[in-house]
């Protein structure tokens, strides 16, 4: 007995010590770019390895919305994320609902191709993108660049929700359509409350991407006042030159408030929709 709980200690510690050292490593990071943000040096070789500096400052913040354009670049990338979260949760949680419960000529090779869209990286079709924004005089606007995100996410996000409404059980429309209800006020009233967590879950997806891409902002937007985030950040620190990595680690920090504050909101529903708890059949 003894040798039994000497070796339940033992195993204990030693998760004890490797959940310390995950975490360690996980947090040290951030907690860095937290110190580096609050510092006076412009450069990150002045700063100390222990994630604090001797004497906090907010100089960087200062330069950060003084001279440079941060609130514009945060205020576009804002407005592009807000506008690829609602045109991708519209597109996606109706094509989902198209495929999961209607039948139709060609829904196989349809949904077929749509898995086989997804096996090639976005960047391969990035001439023929920049060519067909460039016929519609898309370029050098964010309505172009919520194109190029929303029509991107539609094959994988309607194969999401698709499998979710599959959860959802057809007795209810049934029920709902003996009442009354026609299919829209059946599909808006009772089966979208029903894919709430799934909702939530392609909401924060599609709200969080447009925040950390650079290849398309770069391809597409020109103008200064135009750019976002992930550009203008990287334009700080591009060339040996530059010396603003604290200031960079300033905007990085504020990057972090709204998927703090989106994530926190939806952390019941999100965790629900990576359960899969849905309305089983």
């Amino acid at each position: 007995m003894k040798t039994n709980s000497t070796g339940n200690i033992v195993v204990k510690c030693m998760l004890h010590i490797v959940l310390i050292i995950t975490a360690f490593v996980v947090l040290y990071p951030i907690a860095f770019t937290v110190g580096a943000s609050f510092t006076k040096t412009n450069s990150l070789a002045a700063t100390r390895l222990v994630p604090w500096p001797k004497e906090p400052s907010l100089y960087q913040f200062d330069r950060l919305f003084n001279q440079t354009r941060y609130l514009t670049w945060y205020k576009n990338t804002l407005k592009i994320a807000l506008m690829n979260t609602i045109l991708t949760v519209c597109l996606c949680s109706t094509v989902g609902y198209i495929f999961s419960r209607f039948k139709f000529v060609g829904k196989k090779p349809i949904m077929a191709s749509m898995i086989v869209l997804q096996m090639f990286p976005s960047f391969i079709g990035m001439i023929a993108t920049y060519v067909i924004l460039w016929r519609i005089n898309a370029l050098n606007t964010h309505w172009g660049l919520v194109l190029v995100y929303a029509t991107g996410s539609i094959p994988m996000n309607s194969w999401l929700m698709k499998g979710y409404f599959d959860t959802v059980s057809k007795n209810i429309e049934e029920a709902a359509r003996v009442d009354g209800a026609s299919r829209w006020t059946t599909y808006i009233r009772i089966i979208l409350p029903s894919v709430k967590p799934m909702i939530m879950f392609l909401t924060l997806t599609s709200f969080t991407s447009p925040w950390m891409d650079f290849i398309f902002p770069r391809l597409i937007l020109r103008s200064d006042d135009k750019k976002t985030l992930a550009v203008g950040l990287f334009e700080l620190i591009n060339g040996r030159a530059n010396d603003n990595f604290t200031m960079f680690a300033a905007g990085a920090l504020l990057v972090a408030i709204p998927f703090a504050i989106l994530f926190m909101s939806g952390q019941k529903l999100m965790l629900q929709s990576l359960a899969g708890d849905g309305v089983k059949e």
